[in-house]
């Protein structure tokens, strides 16, 4: 975390925190959906170790060119139904080689089109929130766990979710970040494997196969309950504390 308080200042004004919190507050009861659609009721399935039946990925000791290779061989998938409406294959932008990924949950209509995840209003503010703590896009990678966008952004079904799961496992796995952040319900029930509220999952330190792994409010819901900024500041902080710690 940056240590000029001008710099800090300058940058809390920039994602809406007057005040930001100087220790964990209880948060106010939210809604259980981040993005602008009413939620579907269909249950998430969570990303299945059995679904990774990779097409024949040669990993190599780059992880930009694994990483390569993956995205093109992603960007013909066929795999599920999302295929016949999508324009694009939303795969991943990024750092390669970095030691944070964030991972939402899928495309939106502005990703579908041009084919970066998180590059609308909520991807505007996730950068303001990366530059809050000294970072930007060409430090960290970041990625859903579906890589095709659901029709009217609802969340992906269960089917969607395990069909994409090999993209994702081998996307991981190649990227080998230190630290993970999971951006809103969806994405975090899915990776976590879990129904719990997201307001049971923030605020803690969960593990995904030995990596360190934050939830936070997805941008959107951010957009949408701008009083929930002081706690996303507060998980940030601490997001960038374990960092620090990992590095030392």
């Amino acid at each position: 975390m940056p240590d000029n308080s001008a710099f800090q200042e300058f940058y809390l004004r920039e994602i809406g925190v007057q005040t930001p919190l100087a220790s964990h507050e209880a948060s106010e009861p939210v809604t259980e959906r981040e993005t602008l659609t009413p939620s579907n009721e269909e249950p998430i399935m969570a990303i299945s170790e059995a679904a990774v039946s990779v097409l024949s990925v040669n990993q190599t000791s780059s992880g930009e060119s694994s990483l390569q290779d993956l995205a093109l061989q992603a960007s013909s998938c066929t795999a599920c139904t999302l295929c016949d409406e999508r324009h694009t294959v939303v795969f991943g932008v990024g750092n390669p080689k970095a030691d944070i990924v964030f991972i939402g949950e899928a495309p939106g209509h502005e990703e579908d089109l041009k084919g970066e995840p998180f590059v609308g209003r909520a991807g505007q503010l996730l950068d303001r929130m990366l530059l809050s703590q000294g970072m930007d896009r060409s430090q960290v990678y970041i990625m859903n766990t579906v890589k095709c966008r659901p029709p009217n952004n609802r969340d992906p079904k269960p089917e969607e979710v395990q069909a994409c799961g090999r993209w994702f496992d081998a996307q991981l796995r190649a990227l080998s970040p230190k630290l993970i952040c999971l951006l809103g319900r969806v994405a975090a029930q899915t990776v976590l494997e879990t129904d719990a509220p997201l307001s049971a999952m923030r605020g803690k330190w969960h593990e995904y196969h030995g990596i360190p792994l934050r939830v936070m409010y997805h941008p959107a819901y951010l957009l949408r309950s701008p009083r929930q900024k002081r706690h996303a500041w507060h998980d940030l902080c601490e997001f960038q504390k374990r960092y620090q710690l990992l590095l030392t």
